[in-house]
């Protein structure tokens, strides 16, 4: 399989529409088009969205062709003056996997999160993404943890 050269690049406000192409990434890799296409933020909510600085969005190009990207978001701690970078969402596209795109999205994340004074990178792999989990092992520590999602009811709107 040849590789494909790839670029790394971290999206900015002027970058939407490389987020747009990363959701829809994410939505075919998933499996899930529904949670990544049916209802698109707006361009403002992506903007404001790419202009913090604790939010990181990377993308690993071909030229235009998104090959793969990842989303992590920056946690500052009470219990120390430190941070962590959690990976939300990464992936590669089939066709472009055992490439070395999700460990360089990974090694570009870990210099971003030096250079802002976090101490750790961390992700959550679902039992069974046998592929994940090797990669992850490979890079750092594996724990043992349960997730829970705990809903959260909407808002009562506000008397006007």
């Amino acid at each position: 399989m040849p590789s494909t050269p790839f670029a790394i690049r971290r999206l900015t406000s002027s970058d939407i529409a490389l987020m747009r192409r990363l959701n829809a990434l994410f939505g075919d890799v998933f499996a899930d088009p529904e949670t990544y296409g049916a209802a698109p933020p707006t361009d403002e909510y992506l903007n404001d969205l790419l202009a913090k600085d604790h939010v990181v969005a990377l993308v690993a190009l071909s030229g235009e062709d998104v090959l793969g990207g990842l989303v992590a978001y920056e946690l500052d701690k009470f219990e120390r003056a430190r941070r962590e970078v959690y990976i939300y969402d990464l992936a590669v596209a089939e066709e472009h996997r055992r490439r070395h795109i999700a460990t360089g999205l990974i090694e570009h994340l870990r210099g971003i999160a030096s250079a802002r004074g976090a101490w750790v990178v961390y992700v959550q792999a679902d039992y069974g993404d046998d592929p994940a989990i090797a990669l992850y092992e490979k890079l750092g520590t594996r724990e043992e943890v349960l997730h829970f999602d705990i809903a959260v009811e909407p808002a009562p709107p506000r008397p006007e």
